[in-house]
C-alpha cells in the first residue's frame, strides 16, 4: 500500500493529466457525431479483427474433430451410395426375372494410416484396423482419390497392407473410357507413376486418359481412381507400358477406407470348387 501512496505521489501530476485527457475525449466522442462515428468503426476494425485471428487459431485446434466428422459423414455416405447402386442394379435386374431382392454387395470403413512406406521396393502400409473391426486379408483399401493396397496380415488392432508401391502388387484395372482391361503393376522407381499392362492394341489411347479399378476381384468394387495416362514406352508394340500418373500423391496419405465384399467368400468359394 505504500508503494501504491508513493507511486500516486510522484506520478500525480501525470496522472492526473491522464484523467483530464480521458474526460476530454470522452466529450468529443458522445457530443461530436463524426469523431464518434470514427472511433466506433476504430473500435469494430480492432475487436473485429482480434476475434478474426482467435477465431482462426480456433478452427485450427478444431481440425483434427471437423476431420473426424467428414470421415464419419463419407463412411455413411459411401455406403448408402454403395447401396443405392446395388438398389439400381437389382432393380434393372428384377425387371428382367421379376426379383425385388434388394442387397449391398459393398461397405466401407473408415480408418487411419499409422506407418506409410514409398521409398523401397516393396512397400506396405499400417492401418489402425485389424480382427476386432471386422478385417481380414484380401480386402481393398482406398481414400478419397482412388486405391491404396490391399490388407495381407491382420492383427487385433492393426493391418500390413500391401501397398500399390510394391513390386509384388498386382490389380486389375481397365480404361475408363471402354472396356479394355489389363494389370497395374509398379516398376519401383517413381512412387506417383504405376505400370498398366496388357492392354490390348486395339484399345485407342491417349495422355489424360483415366484408369480406375476393373471390378473383375472381390477386392476393389468397378469404378474406383487410379490415375490417368503420362505417357506410353513402346507403343507400336505388343509389349507396350503404359505409364500411370496416380491421383494420390504416395508419400502423403492419412485418412484411408477399407472396402468390406460381402460376396466374397461365396466367389471364393465358387473358385475354389471350378479348380478342383
Amino acid at each position: 500500500m505504500q508503494q501504491l501512496i508513493y507511486f500516486i505521489q510522484k506520478y500525480r501530476y501525470f496522472l492526473f493529466f491522464l484523467f483530464l485527457e480521458l474526460i476530454a475525449f470522452q466529450l468529443i466522442i458522445n457530443n461530436l457525431s463524426f469523431h464518434k462515428s470514427k472511433f466506433i468503426n476504430s473500435a469494430s476494425s480492432i475487436t473485429g479483427g482480434f476475434y478474426n485471428k482467435t477465431n482462426s487459431i480456433s478452427d485450427y485446434f478444431q481440425l483434427n474433430t471437423e476431420n473426424k466428422e467428414l470421415l464419419n459423414e463419407n463412411e455413411v455416405l459411401r455406403n448408402k451410395l454403395e447401396k443405392l447402386s446395388q438398389n439400381i442394379d437389382t432393380v434393372a435386374v428384377a425387371k428382367i426375372f421379376e426379383k425385388t431382392n434388394f442387397s449391398q454387395r459393398y461397405s466401407y470403413l473408415k480408418g487411419r494410416i499409422e506407418k506409410n512406406q514409398f521409398r523401397n521396393n516393396y512397400n506396405f502400409l499400417t492401418i489402425n484396423l485389424g480382427k476386432k473391426d471386422s478385417i481380414i486379408n484380401e480386402m481393398g483399401v482406398i481414400n478419397s482419390k482412388g486405391i491404396l493396397g490391399i490388407t495381407e496380415n491382420v492383427l487385433h488392432s492393426y493391418s500390413r497392407v500391401r501397398s500399390i508401391l510394391n513390386k509384388n502388387s498386382k490389380i486389375n484395372a481397365k480404361l475408363k473410357n471402354s472396356n479394355y482391361f489389363g494389370t497395374l503393376i509398379w516398376d519401383g522407381f517413381d512412387y506417383n507413376i504405376t505400370q498398366l499392362l496388357d492392354i490390348p492394341r486395339q484399345a485407342r489411347l491417349k495422355v489424360g486418359d483415366t484408369i480406375i479399378t476393373g471390378g473383375m476381384s472381390s477386392v476393389f468394387p468397378e469404378g474406383i481412381p487410379i490415375g490417368s495416362i503420362d505417357n506410353i514406352v513402346n507403343e507400336a508394340s505388343i509389349k507396350r507400358i503404359i505409364n500411370i500418373k496416380l491421383f494420390n500423391d504416395m508419400s502423403s496419405l492419412k485418412n484411408i477406407y477399407v472396402v468390406k465384399d460381402f460376396d466374397k467368400q461365396q466367389l471364393m468359394n465358387l473358385e475354389k470348387t471350378s479348380n478342383e
